[in-house]
């Protein structure tokens, strides 16, 4: 109760309902979602030993600096141009004549997963036939394709499936993505602050060997659409209230489990953190400093971690600059 608060530990059976961590991504990441709590808590009665939990996993992603990545759906018009203008992907189409729907997307992702090996490889040669007037705004394709074919395979039936029909995102240092349960994404490379809530649960189905793929079934029922264009994949930070000397910024996803602050500091500047009625922690991305808590000072230095539980008011004072993260629940 001291540490979590009665807010923590009423909504989220006395856990820390987060996790923080810092990615350093050179090789695409598994192409997955991680499924919704119905789902998982269906799951999780069937197969406890590979999904550990009844809980989701929404998550964050801030960039550090350039950061490359596949999240949510392109809107359909955008997916719909491509499989009209490129005969190679026509085979994948729904067979019925109806409009271009977000049915008809699950199901081009169904039969790209569904196909065998020689079919997305020839599918891949395909498409790299093509001039890049074809691809139109979508060009990037081709540039991302040899990428993806080298760190995996070009049997790899992700390169399709995220190339054609999933928004791709180069951010820069302080921009964010929020990846809702259910959301397809892939990290591509980049540095990133990612913070997620607290669960084990995912379905992998590209950039990884088939014998490492989920039920492709599954993984393409359980697909949300939402968000459904790079716009609405973004997260914005705001001031937060909670900087005394207005040098916070915050990141707040639609979800309950956490808000995630940045506070900047130039040297010798110092930020004052009201009191959070809630647990949270903090780590130190750049520069040193103090941190000052109940009437105690702490070093603070790149690389640096602490815990803070509920109710307690914090200092930074900056020596070299200090940029600190730090995630919260209330």
């Amino acid at each position: 109760m001291e540490l979590l608060g009665s807010n923590v530990i009423n909504k989220f059976d006395a856990q820390l309902p987060f996790l923080p961590k810092i990615l350093s991504i050179a090789k695409a990441l598994p192409l997955q979602i991680h499924p919704n709590k119905d789902l998982s808590a269906k799951l999780h009665a069937k197969d406890p030993k590979k999904f550990t939990d009844e809980n989701h996993k929404p998550e964050i992603a801030i960039a550090l600096g350039p950061f490359e990545v596949f999240a949510g759906f392109k809107r359909n018009s955008e997916i719909q141009i491509l499989f009209d203008r490129l005969e190679p992907l026509k085979k994948f189409l729904p067979s019925s004549d109806g409009n271009f729907s977000n049915e008809s997307v699950k199901t081009i992702c169904l039969n790209i997963l569904n196909s065998s090996d020689e079919i997305i490889r020839d599918t891949q040669k395909g498409l790299q036939r093509f001039p890049r007037e074809a691809f139109g705004e979508q060009a990037y394709i081709l540039d991302i394709l040899p990428r993806l074919q080298e760190q995996y395979s070009v049997e790899d039936p992700g390169n399709l499936v995220a190339l054609l029909t999933m928004n791709f995102l180069t951010l820069s240092a302080g921009d964010a993505i929020y990846v809702p349960a259910d959301a397809p994404h892939a990290y591509l490379s980049g540095d990133i602050v990612e913070c997620m809530a607290r669960s084990n649960n995912v379905l992998n189905t590209g950039f990884c060997p088939r014998a490492d793929m989920d039920n492709i079934e599954l993984f393409t029922a359980a697909l949300t659409f939402s968000p459904h264009s790079a716009k609405e994949v973004l997260l914005k930070s705001t001031t937060s209230e909670r900087g005394r000397n207005r040098k916070t910024m915050e990141y707040k996803p639609d979800m309950s489990e956490f808000n995630m602050l940045k506070t900047t500091l130039g040297n010798g500047d110092t930020e004052t953190i009201e009191t959070i009625s809630g647990p949270s922690v903090l780590f130190v991305i750049s520069g040193s400093g103090k941190l000052i808590a109940e009437a105690e000072s702490y070093e603070l230095n790149r690389g640096y971690v602490f815990f803070v539980g509920q109710g307690v008011e914090t200092i930074y004072e900056a020596g070299q600059g200090l940029v600190v993260y730090r995630a919260y629940a209330e």
